[in-house]
């Protein structure tokens, strides 16, 4: 069985971005250090049947680098007091480039923390002022320089696609950027708009780009890419080899997960639980001795496997599938053999997976392929 994953989540953040919708807000020291305290003492709790062998923790949020690097430490600690951690472990932490001061970094770098997410978004500005990021391209050259000096070797920066005003060449321009800061790992996300945003809000009025645009958008993008020699492991995701999101990776291939803090979720032996939304009642249940966690049923069906899977580069194994589900190997394999034809998906030593074009329709393929069971 492969090794689990940690996840921290630190909700704190220096500001609202329009489109987000992840648990964040802003806190005052005083809340940041209770926080601390509580997933310390959460961690210290957890008391599975067996011990847990990890070799990834990740500190997501939120922008966790707020939290400083006395208080990243002492949960880095707690987390490797409580569970067996690999020599060769990756230790990630989600970082603002607004937020990234050197002397935070280096201190982390020290500490072990061996690898580093920057939400860069846009290096156009009109496009970063609509989605309210408060960095600038230069802000987030210097983090990314910032961290290099600090020590890490592993860094990771984000864009997005479908923003606000974005066109072709906008893109490219955020591509040029980003291929410019010579980091080890990239990530592009399509912009969603969620319910309760202020994106939500102003939805009609918002100069996206359409659908069709944001289709080239992405393969362009995933041109450039691995033209630049970053191979495309995910269909959000492009790394230099052997640099991909060990952590990440684990959600898609189902691995075991195990999550602390309010908002955070897990996935441990086929069950699924979770923390609320909700850092009052998460302090007032830890603080309490009071187990936050909140039973959400198993997980790893047909569905959830074949989703996740196909979201990966390497695809998922038909002959794997039918056996552990039931179905039929050989309509499996006639329905990957259409989609091949079409473009959309490739068939190699007996693993179906998307192509770039086929990333673009992944969820309508998915239900053509749930429907055969």
């Amino acid at each position: 069985m492969a090794p689990a994953g940690i996840y921290v989540h630190i909700p704190f953040c220096l500001g609202k971005c329009a489109y987000c919708d992840f648990y964040s807000m802003p806190a005052s020291e005083a809340v940041m250090e209770r926080y601390t305290e509580a997933v310390c003492a959460q961690i210290a709790s957890f008391a599975p049947d067996e011990e847990i062998v990890a070799d990834t923790l990740y500190f997501g949020g939120g922008t966790p680098v707020l939290l400083g690097a006395a208080r990243l430490k002492r949960i880095r600690q707690a987390v490797y007091k409580r569970f067996a951690m690999c020599a060769d472990s990756e230790v990630t932490v989600e970082a603002n480039p607004a937020a990234a001061l050197y002397d935070t970094l280096a201190q982390l770098a020290q500490a072990g923390f061996n690898r580093i997410s920057f939400g860069v978004q846009s290096a156009v500005q009109k496009e970063l002022d609509t989605l309210g990021r408060l960095h600038d391209a230069q802000t987030a050259r210097s983090a990314v320089q910032a961290a290099k000096r600090a020590g890490f070797c592993n860094i990771s920066a984000d864009m997005m696609l479908g923003i606000p005003h974005q066109t072709m060449d906008s893109l490219r321009e955020t591509i040029a950027f980003l291929l410019s800061l010579e980091v080890q790992h990239l990530s592009a996300y399509m912009l969603g708009i969620e319910p309760g945003t202020p994106f939500a809000a102003k939805r009609e009025s918002l100069p996206l780009p359409d659908e069709d645009a944001v289709g080239e958008y992405y393969l362009e993008m995933v041109r450039r890419f691995e033209r630049a020699g970053y191979a495309q492991y995910e269909i959000s995701n492009f790394a230099r080899p052997g640099l991909e999101s060990r952590h990440n990776c684990k959600y898609w291939r189902l691995d075991d997960t195990v999550g602390f803090g309010a908002a955070a979720h897990s996935f441990y032996r086929g069950k699924r639980f979770y923390t609320g939304r909700d850092l009052t009642g998460y302090l007032a249940d830890v603080e309490s001795g009071r187990s936050p966690f909140i039973a959400d049923g198993e997980g790893g069906d047909a569905e959830e496997v074949l989703a996740l899977g196909l979201r990966l580069r390497e695809g998922v194994r038909l002959d794997a599938f039918a056996a552990r589900f039931g179905a039929d190997e050989k309509a499996l394999l006639q329905k990957a053999r259409a989609y091949e034809k079409m473009g959309f998906m490739r068939l190699q030593d007996g693993a179906a997976s998307m192509t770039p074009p086929g990333f673009l329709v992944s969820n309508s393929i998915i239900t053509s392929f749930l429907l055969l069971l």
